[in-house]
């Protein structure tokens, strides 16, 4: 079966230890990998991912540029195996966005990452409206959603949002609530809602996966790792105990990532 890794990171190789260091020093969890490309592609060819949608976070808005660059050269010189997300930033103004979404789009990002808690903002604050009233009908939008340490990214946010702006696709990472789980129901049923399974597994249960994937329905549910602080192996192993039909596996583990992002054979 081929396999879509709908959540990676990735950074030039110069800094790409230092990068990974810090998201184990924000998460206080050990990081199992240097972040660099070459590490993932060995992963992914040994576990038949095609194809890996990679993103990074701005942590600043004049980083916003830079990154971007890089994710699309880095797209282009893969030969279609990433497909990447453009970063954006609360802080940037609606004209910044404006022209910075064109541009994204320009160079064949296929979508938006934000991080609630490492870019401190309020996932449903009306001053991060001038990103989403832009993406809506444009570009899906990934959240890292849900932290127990910070109120910025609560599931009950982003339900929030996907009601004020019914035309924003969305993707809830690590199943819409990392560490949250008991606000998760609150997003179950909006059509334009998907979760991936990143940074999620370790945390759970089986049973408590299986429920989840229920809840979300299997047509809105997407592999990942979120590379580099797990890998597929781990992951791919855990998913194997789930009670998932033959077609259930097909849609996560490849079809929802393909025509989410618009990707081809």
């Amino acid at each position: 079966m081929k396999i879509i890794d709908s959540h990676v990171h990735i950074y030039p190789d110069k800094i790409a230890e230092k990068a990974s260091q810090s998201i184990s020093d924000f998460y206080d969890i050990h990081v199992k990998y240097d972040g660099t490309i070459s590490k993932l592609l060995e992963i992914c060819h040994r576990n038949n991912i095609v194809k890996c949608i990679a993103c990074s976070v701005a942590t600043e808005a004049d980083k916003v540029g830079i990154i971007n660059d890089y994710m699309a050269e880095t797209a282009k010189q893969s030969n279609g195996f990433f497909a990447c997300l453009a970063a954006l930033h609360p802080a940037m103004s609606a004209v910044e966005i404006e022209q910075e979404l064109t541009r994204a789009e320009a160079l064949g990002l296929r979508g938006i990452k934000l991080h609630p808690d490492i870019q401190r903002f309020e996932l449903d604050s009306p001053d991060v409206f001038k990103i989403y009233e832009r993406a809506e009908g444009r570009l899906p939008i990934l959240f890292h959603t849900g932290d127990f340490r910070y109120n910025f990214s609560n599931p009950r946010r982003l339900a929030n949002v996907l009601k004020i702006f019914p035309k924003l696709v969305a993707v809830g990472a690590h199943f819409g609530g990392w560490s949250e789980w008991k606000d998760c129901g609150c997003l179950a049923g909006f059509e334009n809602l998907y979760v991936d399974t990143s940074s999620s597994l370790y945390t759970l249960e089986p049973e408590e996966a299986n429920k989840l994937i229920q809840m979300y329905g299997e047509e809105r549910v997407m592999f990942g790792t979120d590379y580099p602080m797990w890998d597929a192996d781990g992951e791919l192993r855990f998913l194997e105990k789930l009670d998932l039909s033959e077609r259930a596996k097909s849609l996560i583990f490849y079809e929802n990532a393909a025509r989410l992002y618009g990707l081809g054979d």
